[in-house]
């Protein structure tokens, strides 16, 4: 089997290369080469996704059973038509990593891979679906941009030749967002821990590795589709992941729990400030049983805390990324809505 993943050298990309040279595949990786390292053993192939003549120059090193596209997040519509027009003759078959926020009911609603995708047609630029001002409704552009990459994909590779994966929050060894790393150094200071209630409420989060798995796993399938990359509805917790963070630190830190109309009434910043913490009710009900029965394993989140954990004990460097100074609560200001709870 020989694959080619778009990226491959941070997070997602790069799980997904090391866990095919894992399995004896040929494995080459497309990328400018500005962010992390290739693992050993892959066809390391230098080029810009928005170059034609790179593009073209791509193709020649081919053919490959399978393209697994994981670095499109920034890309406008058409640079993913670009790409997958000058690979759909020399591969089999197009694996693309979308997101959730490609419905049009995230965060409101439960979804189901029959939910309203957004508009998007697939050769959109980057500034389709931008907000004009004034605007107080939905930010659905990153959503519009993604959904118009899956219909790219598809209209260069044909339906039947596509999956497309739309995982949630992804975690694990390798995470550049920060989200989980936040929490883990913020447990391992201690102390009461501000912790956004109700420590019941489900959470979806899915390791990168088994994002990576079911990633190869729909590059050797037949047939098109598209799949919700979730963990099971109901299987995790707030209070199960925070719980997890305290004994993968060994942490004697204490979970003091706010309400959500509290911490919404002060304005705290909900997905960021306090990292997987959101109130819609949709957020955290998206159906993936359909990628279930394709495959998808959800190891517990517990060994997904543990083992990031790990990854940075171990010296872990995420990629540099800006969104890693979104997340996380400032001590100051989370000492001033613990002394609010505790009067």
């Amino acid at each position: 089997m020989k694959v080619l993943v778009l990226g491959g050298t941070w997070f997602l990309g790069r799980a997904v290369a090391v866990e095919a040279l894992s399995r004896g595949w040929g494995v080459s990786l497309f990328n400018r080469g500005r962010s992390g390292d290739a693992p050993e053993g892959v066809q390391q192939i230098r080029g810009d996704r928005t170059v034609a003549g790179d593009l073209t120059e791509l193709a020649r090193h081919g053919p490959w059973d399978a393209v697994i596209d994981t670095s499109a997040s920034e890309l406008a519509p058409r640079s993913v038509l670009a790409g997958a027009t000058a690979l759909a003759a020399v591969a089999g078959r197009y694996v693309y990593v979308s997101t959730v926020n490609a419905y049009r009911g995230w965060p409101d609603e439960p979804l189901t891979e029959s939910s309203e995708v957004l508009d998007g047609p697939p050769d959109a630029d980057i500034d389709y679906g931008r907000l004009p001002d004034g605007w107080d409704g939905p930010d659905w552009y990153y959503g519009r941009q993604k959904a118009g990459a899956e219909r790219a994909s598809v209209a260069a590779f044909g339906a039947t030749r596509v999956a497309i994966l739309r995982p949630g929050v992804i975690l694990g060894p390798g995470e550049y967002i920060g989200r989980l790393p936040w929490w883990l150094r913020r447990a391992d200071r201690g102390g009461p821990i501000l912790a956004p209630g109700p420590p019941g409420k489900s959470i979806q989060p899915v390791d990168v590795r088994d994002v990576a798995d079911f990633a190869l796993r729909q590059a050797t399938a037949s047939g098109g589709g598209s799949y919700n990359v979730t963990a099971p509805i109901g299987r995790e917790t707030m209070g199960g992941f925070l719980e997890a963070c305290l004994q993968a630190t060994g942490s004697d830190g204490r979970l003091v729990w706010a309400p959500d109309d509290f911490l919404s009434e002060r304005g705290i910043r909900q997905w960021t400030e306090l990292p997987l913490w959101r109130t819609h009710p949709g957020v955290w009900r998206i159906d993936s049983a359909r990628a279930q029965a394709a495959g998808l394993t959800c190891r517990p989140l517990s060994q997904t805390v543990h083992d990031t954990w790990k990854w940075l004990r171990d010296g872990g460097n995420p990629v540099a990324h800006p969104r890693w100074a979104e997340h996380g609560l400032p001590a100051d200001k989370e000492a001033g809505l613990l002394s609010q709870l505790s009067t």
